[in-house]
């Protein structure tokens, strides 16, 4: 029997995850993995498997109904759109709006437009919003005629962008004189009290914040993000303290960042580059106290016994968990740019980390 190639497994995975919801959980927002978590293993190679985990995951993980419209949101009025961000009871009226820009007008030009708009409110749901928008982006460029559902996936992944839309304190730049590494290294952590995850509650007060905030000197945006995906790899791995889910999005938002920077011209990059390193400031701050173990993670890391890439992606399968098999592509595609051994060793710890989940379609067996 042949196999499922990207575009087959893509088709039916959106056929299946059509009509759920933007998110599950009760006190949390939790986001909707499914279409990244299909996308990311189709990319993988793992086509005849994605609908089995699709389906593994709609029975695991109940999700929301989502939001539906409630009034038009006027593209060509600043003060109408504007009012919606980060309104999520207007996810509906966001979506409607996307798409039917996306039907009048071609879908790059559509991200061009309105992705500028969303930098500000990068940290929407730890990243999410920019990550569904990657995956979905990923998908249409895959084609040169893209198909209905792939389409609706990006005003989708736009939409939760814009419904989750959040503004950190501060405007952070690239006028200093720090790699990402010694930016990182140089913030103080430990006095934040942040690391329960408050979001924006005194952050804007912690003077490291605001200082690292200026610290990136300029640098073209493939080499900083590259920067920013090895620093944070191993960042992840020098916490093991830590929940073991929020600070892989220190990886693979930039990455899903790489994606979207591909599609919008160059002028655009900089500001991109600078809300991305805000958000990283964020997240160290949010959950992490101290900086004492991220110094020897090079040491530990060139004495590691590392699996090779195959057997990581096979792992990630069985595994089963959306994070696990999104921080598997994201590290990989990422070494692929620039070969570390923080990648694979970051994914080894995710592993460790994350518990499986429980797979009720037989996802688990490599077929």
């Amino acid at each position: 029997m042949a196999r499922k190639t990207y575009a087959e497994a893509m088709a039916d995975a959106y056929e299946r995850l059509e009509g759920l919801g933007y998110e599950r959980g009760d006190s949390l927002h939790l986001a909707n993995h499914g279409p990244m978590g299909a996308e990311a293993l189709s990319t993988l190679g793992f086509g005849d498997q994605v609908a089995s985990w699709v389906e593994d995951y709609k029975r695991s993980r109940a999700h929301h109904d989502p939001p539906q419209p409630r009034h038009r949101i006027d593209p060509a009025d600043e003060g109408s759109w504007r009012q919606a961000l980060g309104q999520f009871e207007r996810v509906g009226d966001w979506e409607e709006l996307f798409g039917r820009e996306l039907v009048e007008r071609p879908w790059r030009d559509v991200l061009n437009r309105w992705v500028p708009r969303l930098f500000p409110g990068l940290m929407a749901d730890l990243t999410h919003g920019l990550i569904r928008t990657a995956h979905a982006v990923r998908c249409l460029g895959a084609t040169d005629h893209p198909k209905e559902l792939a389409l609706r996936e990006l005003s989708r992944g736009l939409a939760y962008w814009a419904g989750r839309y959040t503004e950190l304190p501060g405007l952070a730049d690239l006028t200093g004189h720090h790699d990402v590494a010694d930016a990182v290294a140089a913030l103080t952590r430990a006095s934040s009290g942040l690391g329960g995850g408050t979001l924006r509650a005194g952050l804007g007060e912690i003077p490291s914040y605001r200082e690292a905030l200026h610290a990136l000197s300029p640098l073209t945006a493939t080499r900083r993000l590259s920067e920013m995906t090895t620093t944070f790899a191993g960042v992840y791995l020098a916490h093991p303290e830590a929940n073991p889910v929020p600070l892989i999005h220190g990886v693979t938002a930039p990455a899903a960042m790489r994606i979207v920077l591909a599609q919008l011209p160059d002028h655009q990059h900089t500001r991109a580059i600078a809300a991305m390193w805000q958000v990283h400031v964020a997240l160290l701050l949010m959950f992490t106290r101290h900086a004492s173990t991220e110094a020897r993670y090079l040491a530990d890391v060139a004495d590691a016994e590392l699996l090779p890439w195959p057997d990581l992606f096979g792992r990630a399968l069985i595994n089963g968990d959306e994070h696990v098999i999104k921080f598997t592509e994201a590290c990989y595609r990422e070494t692929a740019i620039q070969p570390d051994p923080r990648f694979a060793a970051a994914v080894q710890a995710a592993l460790q980390r994350i518990p499986p989940r429980a797979l009720g379609g037989g996802v688990g067996t490599i077929r």
